[in-house]
């Protein structure tokens, strides 16, 4: 039986399957239209998402926002979750810095990714990132050299890998930040594709 995604969202606030709910704030379980005919599935909730408990509301967000927009793609029509459910992080002198989750805790956080995936039914389902994509498409996929084609799923009928919006914020030069983010509008647009085939 398909549980509703309110339904979903309690379970997974009790989930002690990996070690990564014992330093994490709260479950940062998925977000948006419960409908959507598009599904963005990131690496693992930030510093400000563990905080505020929603997904894609931190600088990589707002950084996300902006390329849906100049994709000409409606974050209202989406659901966004992440791979993984709770912020892996190490303390940096009064910062948590991300720290990459590893497989066994992708794993371990994979039964609430295929479960929305059973409640939304996207059409499209966009990996933002390395770990996204280890998650959804195999272990073996490599982002840089894959990304924006289209894979084949079971999970749903259009599949593609881009780069996660956080990987744009750690390069230090203008011009090649500039070329990454047209790179991420260029695979975003990939979804008005997807929605009219």
């Amino acid at each position: 039986m398909v549980k509703s995604l309110k339904q979903l969202r309690e379970e997974a606030r009790a989930c002690q399957d990996c070690p990564l709910w014992a330093n994490a704030t709260q479950t940062v379980f998925g977000a948006g239209d419960p409908h959507a005919r598009v599904m963005l599935v990131g690496e693992q909730p930030g510093d400000e998402e563990d905080k505020k408990g929603l997904p894609f509301v931190g600088p990589a967000g707002r950084l996300l926002d902006r390329a849906l927009e100049a994709a000409g793609v409606d974050r209202e029509h989406l659901y966004v979750t992440n791979a993984v459910k709770h912020f892996k992080w190490q303390l940096r002198g009064k910062r948590r810095l991300h720290k990459t989750p590893a497989q066994r805790e992708i794993d371990a956080c994979h039964q609430w990714l295929e479960a929305e995936v059973a409640t939304v039914k996207p059409h499209v389902i966009v990996c933002l990132g390395s770990t996204a994509a280890k998650a959804v498409i195999s272990k073996d996929f490599k982002v840089s050299i894959q990304r924006g084609q289209f894979v084949e799923s079971a999970l749903a009928p259009y599949v593609f890998a881009t780069l996660h919006p956080s990987a744009l914020l750690r390069l230090q030069e203008d011009e090649e930040r500039e070329v990454a983010f047209k790179q991420l509008v260029k695979d975003l647009s990939l979804i008005k594709k997807a929605l009219s085939g």
